[in-house]
């Protein structure tokens, strides 16, 4: 059984950082439910973890959050770079680890997912250099002490 987590329907809109420890992936999960039952148009959700950090976990929460039909199809974009899913509203899950430059990001046609309405989140959020938005929310996840994850959650911009 998954656990569940609620984030207070207005937080998008305070300023306030969350934290978070998270004992296990269903869990990070759940914190990415969460998050995806709260999101509006626009969003951008910039993912900072090292790798296994459980940054894609995270977003197959936000997904089913979203009412992704299935949530268990999203899988790292590492050599896609760019993925489209369609739920509530439209969900852009883009990995930068491979791009070259952040260019690669337009060519991708992520200038376009972000003027899509929709929730775009992002891994290795500073490989898209001057074309990640300043107003975005920072999801920082790291391995906890003693187990399990620490989720910071914040707005920048």
């Amino acid at each position: 059984m998954q656990p569940t987590l609620d984030l207070p329907p207005d937080w998008l809109n305070s300023p306030e950082p969350l934290q978070f420890h998270l004992p296990d992936l269903p869990a990070t999960r759940a914190l990415g439910e969460a998050l995806g039952r709260i999101a509006k148009p626009g969003l951008v959700v910039a993912l900072v973890g090292e790798l296994g950090a459980g940054k894609t976990s995270l977003v197959q929460g936000l997904a089913k959050g979203l009412d992704v039909p299935d949530p268990g199809q999203v899988t790292s974009p590492t050599f896609t770079l760019l993925m489209e899913h369609h739920g509530r509203l439209p969900l852009f899950h883009a990995d930068g680890y491979r791009l070259k430059s952040p260019w690669e990001w337009v060519d991708l046609g992520g200038d376009e997912a972000l003027a899509a309405g929709g929730v775009v989140c992002i891994e290795w959020p500073d490989r898209l250099g001057q074309f990640l938005p300043e107003r975005r929310l920072q999801v920082s996840l790291a391995h906890a002490e003693g187990g399990g994850r620490m989720a910071r959650l914040e707005w920048l911009g």
